[in-house]
């Protein structure tokens, strides 16, 4: 069996309802498996956890971007978090026995689909990347879903598949294929954004900060706090819990309390383990874990 992993992320935090209609078109599918779904109304934002054979996937995945098209207009989108699609963005991820050059080459099977299909420019970025400025998902979605009708225009920023124009509700949408990446979010007893601002510029890499780490501040009105959003592109190289202790000691600056994180999505065993042995001063390993080594038995007995 093959594996890909998938995190898509829409344009709809507030309407569960319409979350919902997206996720069932995924489970419509044999071999593919919706591990987790979260919706932010503050981000106005879901990320859905996807994992399935390849083919199988790709399906699933068409058919939850061609129902966030039909059920969110960006024309009526506000929320904290950048972006530029209803689907925004769907990166693919090798899993088990699949490599990256695979999944490079799904990404523009499923592109190309959306381009044709839907009638939606589609960006390759990360690792599916044509062009080294389009590597980085922050320079694409940069302008957002409101400045890509002007950008679009530009030679540079002509699409990978799909039309020179901006979808009028549904806006462009970028595909790719990616190594493992942790979403976490850091909240901060304060409302004042500007201190989140800054923090993020601390740690992400961009302005001088961790190395794989990318950050901005948001306002979460609704919780009456103040949140440092992160990506952590590889957290083989920058572990999860370096990024947290540098979020801490730059608080502590300002005078301004840590109220607590999330992690959006699932992530690895392995950042896990390296947490846990940090803050534990032990030394962990997924061999010490009883459901890795179950897992383990339940894998090689279903290939007998």
């Amino acid at each position: 069996m093959k594996l890909i992993e998938s995190v898509p992320n829409f344009s709809e935090g507030r309407r569960k309802e319409v979350v919902e209609k997206i996720v069932a078109e995924a489970k419509k599918y044999d071999r593919v498996w919706v591990l987790d779904w979260s919706m932010d109304a503050d981000h106005n934002r879901s990320v859905i956890t996807l994992v399935g054979e390849p083919e199988n996937l790709i399906n699933a995945l068409f058919d939850m971007t061609k129902k966030a098209a039909e059920l969110i207009d960006l024309r009526n989108h506000t929320g904290q978090h950048p972006r530029m699609g209803a689907a925004d963005v769907i990166p693919l991820v090798p899993l088990y026995n699949t490599t990256m050059e695979e999944c490079v080459e799904y990404s523009k099977i499923l592109g190309r689909r959306i381009g044709e299909e839907l009638g939606i420019p589609v960006y390759l970025y990360e690792k599916s990347a044509t062009r080294p400025e389009r590597q980085n998902l922050a320079d694409i979605r940069r302008g957002e879903f409101e400045g890509f009708f002007e950008k679009i225009k530009d030679p540079l920023w002509k699409p990978d598949f799909g039309p020179d124009r901006v979808h009028p509700t549904a806006g462009v949408t970028a595909v790719g294929a990616r190594e493992f990446l942790i979403a976490f979010n850091v909240n901060l007893g304060t409302r004042d954004v500007k201190i989140a601002e800054k923090i993020a510029r601390a740690i992400r890499f961009s302005s001088g900060g961790l190395r794989y780490v990318k950050a901005i501040g948001v306002d979460l009105k609704g919780k009456g706090v103040v949140q440092v959003s992160i990506n952590i592109t590889d957290h083989k190289r920058t572990p999860l819990y370096r990024v947290f202790e540098l979020i801490k000691m730059e608080a502590e600056r300002y005078g301004v309390p840590v109220l607590g994180s999330d992690i959006v999505g699932l992530f690895p065993l392995e950042s896990l383990l390296k947490t846990v042995s940090y803050y534990l001063r032990t030394d962990l390993n997924a061999k010490k874990v009883i459901e890795s080594s179950l897992l383990e038995i339940l894998v090689r007995e279903s290939e007998k």
